[in-house]
Formats: C-alpha cells, sequence, structure tokens
C-alpha cells in the first residue's frame, strides 16, 4: 500500500522529524476518522502462520476488537472503508501471488531443515495473506461491533477523499496510505501508537500480566502536504503529485527506468524537475537503451494519463447514494477506459452495503478472470484442473445469473479466463452462449415465513433451526408434501416480495441447493441432497458443521475427498508406519481439513504441512466457487424484485448465507501429526499408547483444546464416512468405498 518511494523517503530519520508530526490521541476525541481498510490490515498485527495454514487468522479478531475499543474510549467514531471493484493499472496481475508463493516455499524448506524462526519469519513476510483475502473477516468483525463501513464502487483512496471534501464533513480525518495525496487529501494519519500499562491480573493468575489502555500517553501520527513540499525543496503541488504517480503505487507502477532500481521520491521529483516538469518531455526525451525502448515509455505515457484522469474523475458513492464521477461535468466521455465499465447503481449499492463479494461482479465488469497462484503456489496438476475444468461450470452459472437480471449490454459481453501456471493461454466465452441462464427455474422459490414456521414446527427435535440456514432448508424438504408446497412461482398480476431475513436466506438456499443439483426443479431433494442431508443429520444438523457438511459432499462428488499423492513434491505428508498406515492417515487427514481446530484467540504455534495446505487449497477454491453461486442466488432476488430493497440488515443476510468463513488446515495438521506419532509405537492400537499420545498431543500445539478438537475430527470422519456408505448404497460412483470401509476400522482401533 502507498507510494514505497515516497514512504522510504518519509521513513528517514532526518526527513520523520521535519515531515511526520504526533499529536495526542486526545486530540481526535469526538471525531469521525476514515480508515482504509486495505491500510489498516496491512498495519494490524500479522499472525505470521496464516500463509502455512490457509482461513482467518485466529487471533487478529481479539487484537482488532482491543483497538477499536480503546479508539472509541478516547471519542473516535471510525468509518471504514473497503476497495471495491478492481482499478488502476495493473500490467503484472500475477506478479504478487506468484512471489507469494515462492516465498511461501522458501519458508517451507526452511520449515523442513528445523530452522524454525527463520521460517516464520519468511512465513510472516510472504505476502500472504493479502488485505483483500481478509476483507471478508473484517467486515463480519466490524458488524458485529456495530461499526459502520462502506465497499467503496473501486477506490476506497477516492471515497474517502470525497467524504473528507464532502461540505457535510462526512469525515474529519482519513487514516491511511500515502497514496491519498494523489487524491488531493491534504493531512493523512499515518499510525496510532497506542500505550498500554502492564498489571496483574488476579483472573489471570499472579504470573501473567495483563494490560489495559492508557490515552494521555497514546497518541498519533500524521503528515501533510505542505511540509513534503517544503522538504522537497518548495516545489509545487503539481510536480509533487506527478511525482508521486512516477515513482509507482496502486494506480501505476513506476516509471520504466526505475524499474528494479533503488529510488525515492526526491529523485523522481528532480528527475521530473530536470524535464520542465513534464511528464510529456519526459517519456518523450528519456534517453532509450535497448532494455527500454522509446515504445515502452510512449506506452507508459499513455497509462500515465488513463491513471490521471482515473483519478481526477474517479467513480464515488455520494453520501445521497448515487454514484458519479468526481468533478463530472470536466469528466471525459471515455471515463470506463480509465477507471472501469459503469454497473447498475443497485448493483453498487449491495457491494455498498457487504451483500455480496466483488469478485464475480469483477470478472464481469472487467471481462477478465484472474485465477491466482494460492499459498502453496498450486504446482500440482489436481489442483490445476480443479480451478480450470471442474469450477469452470460455476463460474460460468454465476456470470450467467448476475449477466441475466441487469442491462444486456452485460448479456453480450466476451470474458477471458487466465491462469497462473499458464501465462499464455486464454480461454474465452461469451455470456450470451450461456444464456438463458437458470434464473426463471429458480424463480418459482418464494416461500413466506408462515409456511417456514409452520415447517419448522413439525421438525421434532430440529424445531429450532434457524429458518434461514442450509441445515433448515435441506431437513424441510424431506417432507415431499412440503417440497411440493415451496413451488411458488410469482403471479403476473404482482405478488408480495419476501420481506423478512429468514424469508430472503431460506428462498436464497434452495435456489443454490437447485442449481447444485440437491434439489430438481419439482422442489424434491436428489440423491446428493438425501447424501447431504444424511451428512447434515450426523453432524447434528449444527450451523459450525454446515460448512464441513456440504464441502465434504462437493468434494466427495468432484473425485476429491480421496487418499491419492495429488501433491508428491510437497513436504507434510504422513511418513511414519507402513504404506497403510500412511495412506490412512493422509484420508482422514484430510478429512480432517473440512473442520476447525478449537483454539483460543492467540497466534498458531505447532506442526505445519505443506501438503495439507495444498489439499486446504483445493476445499478453499471449491468453497469460494459455492459462495458465489449462493451470493448470486440472493442478489438476482433483489435484482429481479423478487424481495424487499428497503432495508438496512444487508450484512445480516450475507452472514447468514452459508460459507461465509473460511477455516485453515490446522484440524488437519494436529490429526495428521497424533495419527503418524502413533505409528512410531511398537503397539500404536493400545489403549496405553493412545492415552499416552493424547496427553502429549497437547503441547504439540499451543493455545488449542486438542480434547475437542478430536473429537470433532473424529465426528466429522463418522459423517463423511456415513455419507460415502449412503452413496454407494444409492448407485452413486464414490473414490474406493471399500477403502474407507478399511480406513474406518484402522482408524476405530486408534481413536
Amino acid at each position: 500500500m502507498g507510494v514505497h518511494a515516497f514512504d522510504a523517503w518519509a521513513a528517514t530519520p532526518a526527513n520523520r522529524e521535519r515531515v511526520e508530526k504526533s499529536m495526542p490521541i486526545a486530540a481526535l476525541s469526538n471525531s469521525v476518522i476514515g480508515v482504509d481498510a486495505a491500510y489498516y490490515l496491512e498495519g494490524a498485527a500479522r499472525e505470521p502462520l496464516v500463509s502455512a495454514l490457509g482461513g482467518f487468522p485466529l487471533a487478529l479478531e481479539s487484537t482488532i476488537v482491543r483497538e477499536l475499543k480503546d479508539w472509541q474510549a478516547v471519542g473516535i467514531r471510525p468509518h471504514f472503508v473497503f476497495n471495491g471493484l478492481d482499478d488502476g493499472i495493473n500490467d503484472d496481475p500475477f506478479g504478487p501471488s506468484l512471489a507469494s508463493a515462492r516465498a511461501n516455499a522458501t519458508a517451507f524448506e526452511t520449515y523442513d531443515r528445523d530452522e524454525a524462526s527463520q521460517a516464520i519469519e519468511l512465513f510472516r513476510n510472504s505476502g500472504t495473506p493479502t488485505s483483500a483475502a481478509l476483507s471478508p473477516f473484517l467486515k463480519r468483525l466490524l458488524h458485529k461491533q456495530g461499526i459502520p463501513f462502506t465497499v467503496a464502487p473501486y477506490s476506497a483512496l477516492a471515497q474517502l477523499a470525497y467524504f473528507e471534501k464532502h461540505s457535510s464533513q462526512f469525515i474529519d480525518a482519513i487514516y491511511g496510505p500515502s497514496e491519498l495525496f494523489l487524491y488531493g487529501v491534504d493531512k493523512l494519519i499515518t499510525r496510532f501508537k497506542l500505550a498500554y500499562q502492564p498489571y496483574v491480573d488476579p483472573k489471570l493468575g499472579n504470573t501473567r500480566k495483563a494490560s489495559h489502555f492508557t490515552p494521555e500517553q497514546s497518541e498519533y501520527q500524521w503528515i501533510d502536504r505542505r511540509s513534503c513540499l517544503e522538504e522537497l525543496g518548495r516545489i509545487p503541488s503539481d510536480l509533487f503529485a506527478d511525482s508521486l504517480l512516477l515513482a509507482g503505487s496502486k494506480a501505476l507502477g513506476p516509471f520504466p527506468a526505475f524499474k528494479e532500481k533503488s529510488y525515492t521520491i526526491r529523485d523522481v521529483v528532480n528527475l521530473l524537475a530536470s524535464y520542465g516538469r513534464s511528464v510529456v518531455n519526459l517519456c518523450n526525451q528519456y534517453p532509450e537503451d535497448k532494455q527500454i525502448p522509446r515504445a515502452a515509455y510512449l506506452d507508459y505515457l499513455d497509462q500515465f494519463k488513463r491513471a490521471l484522469t482515473g483519478i481526477r474523475h474517479h467513480i464515488v458513492i455520494t453520501v445521497e447514494g448515487d454514484i458519479e464521477a468526481l468533478d463530472k461535468e470536466k469528466a471525459p466521455s471515455d471515463l470506463h477506459y480509465c477507471v472501469g465499465q459503469r454497473l447498475p447503481e443497485e448493483l453498487n449499492h449491495y457491494l455498498s452495503r457487504g451483500l455480496i463479494q466483488p469478485r464475480v461482479v469483477n470478472w464481469l465488469a472487467s471481462g477478465t478472470i484472474l485465477m491466482l497462484a494460492p499459498y502453496e503456489g498450486g504446482d500440482s496438476h489436481i489442483y490445476q484442473n480443479l480451478v480450470r475444468v471442474q469450477l469452470e461450470p460455476l463460474r460460468k452459472q454465476a456470470l450467467s445469473l448476475l449477466a441475466d437480471s441487469i442491462h444486456r449490454y452485460y448479456q453480450q459481453k466476451e470474458i477471458t479466463t487466465q491462469y497462473w501456471f499458464d501465462l499464455s493461454y486464454e480461454a474465452k466465452f461469451n455470456i450470451k452462449d450461456l444464456l438463458p441462464s437458470e434464473k426463471d427455474n429458480l424463480s418459482a422459490w418464494n416461500v413466506k415465513e408462515g409456511a417456514l414456521l409452520s415447517r419448522r414446527q413439525n421438525l421434532g427435535e430440529s424445531s429450532d433451526l434457524p429458518l434461514g440456514s442450509l441445515s433448515f432448508a435441506v431437513r424441510s424438504l424431506q417432507d415431499s408434501g412440503f417440497a411440493q408446497a415451496t413451488i411458488t412461482p410469482r403471479s403476473k398480476d404482482g405478488q408480495q416480495v419476501l420481506k423478512s431475513r429468514e424469508e430472503i436466506c431460506a428462498n436464497a438456499v434452495w435456489r443454490f441447493l437447485q442449481l447444485r443439483a440437491y434439489v430438481d426443479r419439482q422442489h424434491q431433494l436428489t440423491v446428493w441432497g438425501k447424501i447431504l442431508d444424511g451428512m447434515l443429520s450426523r453432524m447434528g444438523y449444527s450451523l459450525e458443521g454446515e460448512r464441513s457438511a456440504l464441502l465434504a459432499v462437493e468434494l466427495l462428488r468432484l473425485d476429491l475427498l480421496k487418499a491419492d499423492t495429488m501433491f508428491s513434491s510437497y513436504s507434510g505428508a504422513p511418513f511414519r508406519g507402513d504404506d497403510i498406515d500412511r495412506r490412512n492417515c493422509m484420508l482422514v487427514s484430510r478429512v480432517a481439513c473440512l473442520g476447525r481446530l478449537v483454539h483460543q484467540p492467540r497466534g498458531y504455534s505447532g506442526p505445519l504441512s505443506r501438503h495439507l495446505l495444498a489439499y486446504h487449497a483445493i476445499i478453499a477454491a471449491v468453497q469460494a466457487a459455492l459462495r458465489d453461486l449462493v451470493e448470486m442466488s440472493v442478489v438476482t432476488m433483489f435484482l429481479e424484485g423478487h424481495a424487499e430493497r428497503e432495508r438496512n440488515d444487508w450484512m445480516d443476510i450475507a452472514l447468514m448465507l452459508p460459507l461465509f468463513d473460511e477455516d485453515s488446515c490446522a484440524l488437519g495438521v494436529a490429526t495428521l501429526t497424533y495419527l503418524d506419532e502413533l505409528s512410531t509405537r511398537p503397539e500404536p492400537t493400545s489403549e496405553a499408547t493412545r492415552g499416552e499420545m493424547k496427553g502429549r498431543a497437547q503441547s504439540w500445539i499451543e493455545h488449542c483444546n486438542f480434547k475437542l478438537s478430536q473429537q470433532h475430527a473424529w465426528q466429522l470422519w463418522d459423517a463423511v464416512y456415513g455419507a460415502v456408505k449412503q452413496a454407494k448404497a444409492s448407485g452413486e460412483e464414490v473414490w474406493e468405498p471399500q477403502m474407507w470401509d478399511e480406513v474406518d476400522q484402522w482408524l476405530s482401533q486408534r481413536r
């Protein structure tokens, strides 16, 4: 984030004293602070091993909640702003993910050499997870804490600049990166330095110290444009702005001559000043060489003009809720070439409130699907085939649903898919070839709350299931009569729309289940729908088990839940015992990757497995594709007028729908470690050996409840094994069902 050449210059001790200023945090009392969410996440205390495990961080929530409460204690009222659709000019979209994958690979190699401390630092600095990957996590946390946020149409920085300059003083100051200077912001907060006083908390015991916030010793740091201009030689503001853009940022890469070189903002200012402060002169006259021909500078000049136009006339959401370009009277007619395609304001509204994530909308607006490298690199054929072949129908289905509900322009859009593992390959398709979508078939789901409540009362011990949950949606359709009654197409003369959150979520989930063929067009459970119902039943119809249950069944359908050697070049596979032990351990551990480790809100400290991280990448890819379908199922209900639009519970709806949270592979690693260690003992199945190993296991992973975690892993195994048997009995093909019997027998002696 930010303009790195400027940040490096401002961070030097001499410049910091003259450019950066400090103030007591009390000076911000009763102020609304606009916070760039991406910048905030970049600066938040990072858990180093998240990139080695996947999923959301374990301790970050408690850290952020504490900081937010401390802000509020001194009267700071934060308003977070998230990036929306992709903007800026990115000539290397795959570069960051590939660099992070290489860094992670180096970290795992270091870990395998038992150089733990060095490996931890490498994982910490690998660049993953990105702020974009953590945005859903932060949105959920902010909503839970009652802190407002907005998702910008495109750049959060442009949105924050608009908020600050608005006559209503929507916000009083901005906490964000130096790139904000490009958007005309004159002052910005760069850091909060919160002070804490340690003390002994009797609740934690005399040996453990806690700390409490001391606002009188806390401060914030800020920089302003005027000081920067003065320190850079009293330069004019336009030279400063052009130099920032030339120096390289998210909006535009650096001037070609600066690539692969070390430089600061002063170097850029001096260079531009030497060419008469004209970027046109610089690009036309700068000496060319064999590495950088004149054409590269001329191309860069075109990119510079586009980026500058995009900044001056960026798309924002106004305080009245309209989508407009900044200084719209002077905006060029081809602004979409500089920023992006204009979307329906209604769709932008749902994006701004967090109902949906930007992913599918971004594909449609940009016409490009970029499949980036996962944390572990995605080197296996299994993973590459999954994202290129097996999940492509889901992506097309999500896109067709969305396009079929908005302007016809998007129904003629050509979409190009690119993959990190084959940069020369481009797959193209046209949305029109995917139409008509399933929209009309799904529109027969308009079940009202009265029918939902009546059906839930008849579910016996499951009568407390939330109406909008996956468990209720599946369980309720066990009754074929009720299933038939759910065929409720909207009448031509109008019909009362769905209003309550529960109505909307229930019908959205049913539509999703029909898209995935768990339910047929007569609203009856299919064979796989009954298998999913059995899986949910064995998981106790619990909300906590829904994600695991759905993903397990999907992986069975994709023939990806098996013990085959998928990642032969990766470390961290079972290596003790004989071939049968290793095979069985692998299958059980992969199943456990679908669950959640019971862990305190503290950073993970324990064993790692690149092998299971690679399997987690498969789970995460499937989950993301399914969540896309869930979100398109619900957003098309609003776009088509099937649901009440005047409401404020958008984020509640998003969180009620399945597959919002992403878990790590930590439970799989814990399970693998336990079973692998058992194989080192002469009598691995004896009660004494198992008891000893369970006692030792608590020390392998600090801050986790190993006993409860293991119970979850075994319950998950039983549920998946039951689904395999049910699928076999129903005539569905699953991977080597007799092997599942062998593994279950093997595991029963080691639990």
